[in-house]
């Protein structure tokens, strides 16, 4: 059984920093493409950032995030991170981490093609 743990949101200023981390279990790590999204009140989930399978380092990102925000993996410890800079109150929501439904696939920004989410973990930027 496929497990996700995110962690690491909280309450910060505009401006200001996050680290977000996300750990699976329950699969060869390194084989599936991983992707972040986040659910904002009243709003749809919407895609942040995803990153290939393997150690390619293709990293794909939101438009709205780009630039701001850098996914990383560490295959060796089965975590992705979200760095998350210059954060915005519009930044403000509820962040997910899923890995993709099948291996050795690209990784999208589609939430369908995700098959195993975390519980999410809030992110507040104050103005």
């Amino acid at each position: 059984q496929v497990q996700v743990l995110e962690s690491g949101g909280g309450l910060v200023q505009a401006g200001g920093s996050l680290r977000l981390s996300c750990v699976a279990s329950g699969r060869t790590f390194s084989n599936y493409a991983m992707g972040w999204f986040r659910q904002a009140p009243g709003k749809e989930r919407e895609f942040v950032a995803a990153n290939s399978w393997g150690s390619s380092g293709n990293t794909w990102y939101a438009d709205s995030v780009k630039g701001r925000f850098t996914m990383s993996r560490d295959n060796a410890k089965n975590t992705v991170y979200l760095q998350m800079n210059s954060l915005k109150p519009e930044d403000t929501a509820v962040y997910y981490c899923a890995t993709a439904k099948s291996p050795y696939r690209a990784a999208t920004d589609t939430a369908t093609d995700y098959d195993s989410w975390g519980q999410g973990t809030q992110v507040t930027v104050s103005s």
